[in-house]
């Protein structure tokens, strides 16, 4: 057994694992979003080995005019959260081996930046990036949109702009999924207020597939300006792997300590140390020395970064939950290009499973049923 241990619970699954989101969602394997392109709304991202070769271009919407880039675009602390969530949904795993990759593996991307220079996220920027899809969507040939950013206040008018543009585009063909928010209040805010969108809320799965184990997720949550309720359906949003940004002070660390769980020989262990002190930020001493203290610092850094193994840490929100519904749409589509949003919004909430006492207001439709929805997309077709 080895002396370090991650802090993700791991019963079920044994030591140490982390489920796949193909396997937390039951997710048919011979589906993968090929054909599919899905465009992802956020505040910066990283062009990640697992999305190679499939990334149609980067559209800088940060600023009064858009920029299209179909390479070497800009990367800043603020690009790991749009890598999290694209390479959640769409990634190809090869960076694990295969493990982490994402529901809609083989689908192309559209990356939308919508943060300021300085790290902010405003509506106004998140309704830049809508508008350009809204003029760009036939050119990359977009069906599906997910947004896991929110806007700044609440807003019970049907015309708000980002209200109206998720509108527009669900007329034009498109489906819109927007994270509902992590602070469990009791509204929602644009754009996941939008009547149009398909907001989701997130379940804690506790890292098992046992159902009964199954918790809600602190999202929020409430009517909307057209008398419906949000979330309109829920995903997992707990444990789930995400890669570490490449190049990152937290990459740093992590190359020394992901190995550190793989291990219980302390010869191993200090050969890492003696090698690794620097980008751990210890004290040489500390490290040929290694005593209690040392290895109980270790530990609280494996908890802190919430380390999988040497290229992935795992991520909680409804910023996650809602990529894994996104992907499991660009799986209907696979399956039946045919389907409208109005179609796909009746299958994902019809064959969605109720979270026991858990009030429907909270719930919406309850628990996606990844499989379920892509056998009846594939059976209209």
């Amino acid at each position: 057994m080895p002396l370090f241990t991650p802090n993700y619970p791991f019963s079920e699954t044994g030591f140490p694992a982390l489920l796949s989101t193909p396997e937390r969602t039951g997710a048919l394997s011979r589906y993968t979003g090929r054909g599919v392109v899905m465009a992802f709304v956020d505040s910066g991202f990283y062009p990640h080995p697992d999305l190679e070769g499939r990334i149609l271009v980067h559209a800088d919407a940060s600023t009064n005019h858009v920029i299209e880039q179909k390479s070497n675009f800009t990367v800043s602390d603020l690009s790991w959260h749009g890598q999290m969530t694209s390479v959640i949904a769409a990634g190809d795993g090869r960076a694990s081996g295969g493990k982490y990759r994402g529901i809609a593996s083989a689908a192309r991307l559209v990356l939308v930046k919508v943060s300021t220079p300085k790290g902010q996220i405003k509506e106004r920027d998140i309704l830049r990036g809508l508008r350009w899809l809204l003029d760009t969507h036939r050119r990359f040939q977009v069906r599906v949109v997910n947004i896991s950013v929110g806007g700044d206040f609440a807003s019970a008018d049907p015309d708000h702009p980002l209200h109206r543009a998720i509108r527009k585009l669900t007329e034009a063909g498109l489906n819109v999924v927007v994270a509902a928010g992590n602070r469990y209040t009791d509204y929602v805010l644009p754009p996941a207020s939008a009547a149009d969108a398909l907001t989701v809320g997130g379940i804690n799965d506790h890292n098992s597939r046992d159902i009964t184990l199954w918790t809600l997720y602190h999202h929020n949550y409430g009517r909307v300006y057209d008398g419906s309720r949000k979330p309109d359906i829920l995903a997992p949003a707990n444990w789930i792997a995400s890669p570490i940004l490449p190049e990152s002070p937290t990459a740093r660390e992590v190359r020394w300590l992901a190995p550190l769980l793989e291990t219980s020989d302390e010869a191993r262990i200090l050969h890492l140390l003696k090698r690794g002190y620097r980008d751990l930020g210890l004290p040489r001493d500390a490290a040929l020395n290694a005593d209690e203290n040392t290895y109980a610092l270790l530990q609280q850094r494996i908890h802190a970064h919430k380390i999988v193994d040497a290229h992935h840490q795992h991520v909680d929100g409804t910023s996650v939950a809602a990529p894994i519904v996104a992907s499991v749409i660009a799986q209907m589509l696979e399956a039946n290009p045919r389907l409208t949003p109005r179609q796909i919004r009746a299958i994902l909430t019809e064959t969605a499973m109720r979270l026991p006492n858990v009030p429907p207001e909270k719930q919406g439709s309850g628990v996606l049923n990844a499989a379920a929805a892509v056998m009846v997309a594939a059976g209209l077709s």
